[in-house]
């Protein structure tokens, strides 16, 4: 019986665990590297899947059920039915309010030098947009020619009241060419652009000079000239409405007027015999700047 238990005793004593042993190094994990944990990916949901989420639409404490609205077919559906669900899908009703507002009332500024024939289109604008157009009649000091009418082509007045005027801050602008005054009245711009016209000013090339100088980039400044020097002598010679004198001042003026071309914003050949394509092209300069997103608002 001893015997037995001996060699029992000696047989677990040597199965014991050493420090090399599988035991052992199974009793101490610190000492084995252990390898990063996997991470399993996610499958992505589908139709076939065996997990299927469920969502309530049913709504929550103080809440209110607002389904969502239906567009109904358009070919079955009338006019104000489908007017009504396309505001009701939109969350909001349509305004019949213009997109595009009103164009504010321009001031047209016309010059050039003597004899491009300034008044001859202004004439036509006024054949065929006298309605939204308003031009403004100058003032002057000097005497009248034949065949010009007081009120129509000037207001024509002695010095001294023009120089009254001046005082009392009624002119826009004004200004001593050949020794004679002329200015813009402000009580016709302010009277018609109330109305919703617009407003046209034919001046001289230092009248457009002050204007720019006072209304900046709120006017639009057209420069009118002749196709060529020659031909802009050719009608200064044809007037013949100045002395040998003045004819050569003019003439002299007019070749340093043309220089400041580039003081303007458009410029217009009035060419011989094309008064007409002239006037359009003026008319479509006043289209344009009424189409702009930022329009031009001048305050008298």
């Amino acid at each position: 019986m001893f015997r037995g238990l001996s060699v029992s005793f000696s047989f677990s004593f040597s199965r014991a665990p050493t420090l090399s042993s599988p035991l052992f190094l199974h009793r101490q994990p610190s000492a084995i590297p252990r390898r990063p944990p996997v991470r399993r990916k996610s499958k992505p949901f589908s139709s076939s899947s065996t997990q299927v989420r469920c969502f309530s639409t049913t709504p929550k404490m103080g809440e209110t059920w607002n389904p969502k609205p239906t567009i109904p077919v358009i070919e079955k559906a009338t006019k104000p039915e489908l007017f009504r669900a396309l505001e009701s899908a939109l969350g909001s009703s349509f305004s019949g309010d213009p997109i595009a507002p009103p164009p504010n009332p321009l001031i047209i500024v016309i010059s050039g030098p003597s004899g491009v024939g300034k008044d001859a289109v202004i004439g036509k604008l006024r054949d065929s947009r006298g309605e939204n157009l308003h031009f403004v009649v100058t003032a002057t000091s000097r005497p009248m020619r034949p065949g010009e009418v007081h009120g129509k082509d000037y207001y024509f007045v002695s010095k001294e009241e023009f120089l009254n005027m001046k005082e009392r801050n009624e002119l826009l602008e004004y200004a001593l060419v050949y020794g004679d005054y002329k200015g813009i009245p402000k009580s016709q711009i302010r009277e018609f652009m109330g109305r919703g016209c617009d407003i046209v000013l034919r001046v001289d090339i230092q009248g457009a000079h002050t204007l720019r100088k006072k209304l900046k980039d709120s006017a639009v400044f057209i420069f009118l000239v002749a196709e060529s020097e020659t031909k802009l002598v050719e009608r200064l010679i044809g007037r013949k409405t100045e002395s040998k004198e003045d004819l050569l001042v003019r003439i002299a003026t007019a070749r340093e007027e043309v220089r400041h071309v580039k003081s303007f914003d458009y410029v217009v050949v009035n060419a011989e015999g094309k008064l007409d394509e002239a006037v359009k092209l003026v008319e479509s300069i006043i289209d344009a700047e009424k189409a702009r997103v930022r329009r031009k608002c001048a305050a008298i």
